[in-house]
């Protein structure tokens, strides 16, 4: 799991108190957010409501009100707002057609370089603005959102996310789609989700404040028809944090400005280029990264603090405990023991770590939405 919390307005520092909810979570969920969003609830108590069809489910996820939203089978949003022309360009050495991507000229990427028109899916290009006091849960493995996101911005707090998979955010173009993207929000839990195919990256945090925010039990699914590295591998992994990281080759995570970032018992698979970037600052505790190339890129600028046998009792003052070592299989451990920012901790509810030794096989058998009904 990691929970993580970004400060980039000096009102919004990391140590005030969490908010506290007076009504109970709803029934719906299974177990409750652990880390910085302990005490989320997402609808409450609210009647839960069965969405039928992708209308009826925005209109639940944007409403007023608490909501409980309990979904099953797939919500195929594909098509369903049109497409959008945009400027693109191949800066890759892959082309779409050959298993690249294509990237959208959304910040000006194709000045000087050869372009062309494309037709984007609109609904896979924006993900669904969710209000505040939300649940939605999947009930069953098979609950799935195709070609849409979800977005927590302007302000939005207490939304729980558990058990669904989101996938096909146009995967052929950089800046496609992402799927989870967080900007200005608070108290926010990501259970038991799996991301796939998206077109740019799997968690997208924007400039302004998240906090409290945990991401728990996922399976980011970096294998895709279309890589920026020609190898299956998604580069835009996600910006933050995830559990199961599997087939990225870049960006996994980013810790980037002045994100402080605690990263327990996951497991890093399969990346073939590197995973820590950034300039932010991240505690890595009891997980598991194998088969990687580059654990940190160069010029990393931020702090880092990787717990290993040496280390492990450094923790104790910020943690209330000793850190868990990691582990390393085909994989360069990464020699930082940065501490300066361990007082970023206080007053927030952190995990404990279980020992490394059984995370592999429990996270990449449960990870993501692999809940039963």
């Amino acid at each position: 799991m990691l929970s993580f919390s970004t400060k980039l307005a000096p009102l919004l520092a990391l140590g005030f108190g969490l908010p506290r909810y007076a009504v109970a979570q709803s029934s719906i969920v299974s177990g409750s957010a652990p880390g910085f969003a302990t005490g989320v609830t997402g609808g409450g108590d609210a009647e839960p409501v069965y969405p039928n069809t992708i209308e009826d489910l925005k209109l639940y996820l944007t409403s007023s009100e608490p909501q409980n939203i309990v979904i099953s089978g797939t919500f195929d949003f594909g098509g369903s707002e049109g497409t959008q022309t945009h400027t693109a360009c191949n800066t890759y050495e892959c082309t779409p057609e050959n298993g690249g991507q294509a990237i959208l000229n959304t910040l000006g990427a194709c000045s000087g370089v050869s372009s062309y028109e494309v037709e984007v899916d609109t609904a896979a290009y924006t993900g669904i603005e969710v209000k505040s006091d939300k649940t939605l849960v999947g009930d069953g493995t098979g609950a799935i959102l195709n070609g849409k996101g979800l977005r927590f911005t302007n302000g939005v707090s207490n939304i729980i996310i558990q058990n669904i998979a989101i996938t096909n955010l146009n995967p052929q173009y950089v800046w496609g789609g992402d799927a989870i993207s967080m900007s200005d929000c608070s108290q926010i839990w990501i259970d038991h989700v799996t991301t796939s195919k998206t077109g740019r990256q799997h968690y997208s945090f924007g400039q302004d404040s998240d906090k409290y925010i945990t991401i728990s039990n996922s399976f980011l699914n970096g294998e895709t028809p279309h890589s920026t590295t020609c190898d299956n591998h998604t580069y835009w992994g996600f910006e933050m944090v995830g559990n199961y990281v599997y087939m990225t080759s870049g960006r996994s995570p980013a810790v980037s400005g002045t994100t402080t970032l605690h990263a327990v018992n996951n497991v890093f698979s399969d990346n073939s280029g590197h995973l820590i970037e950034g300039g932010g600052m991240g505690l890595f505790e009891g997980n598991v990264f194998t088969d990687i190339t580059t654990t940190v890129a160069s010029g990393f600028s931020g702090e880092l603090f990787n717990a290993k046998s040496t280390n492990l009792a450094q923790c104790s003052s910020a943690l209330g405990r000793e850190c868990v070592a990691n582990e390393f299989d085909d994989a360069t451990s990464f020699d930082y023991s940065d501490t300066g920012f361990f007082s970023n901790f206080a007053d927030l509810t952190v995990v404990d770590a279980s020992p490394v030794s059984d995370i592999f096989d429990a996270v990449t058998s449960s990870a993501g939405n692999t809940l039963a009904s």
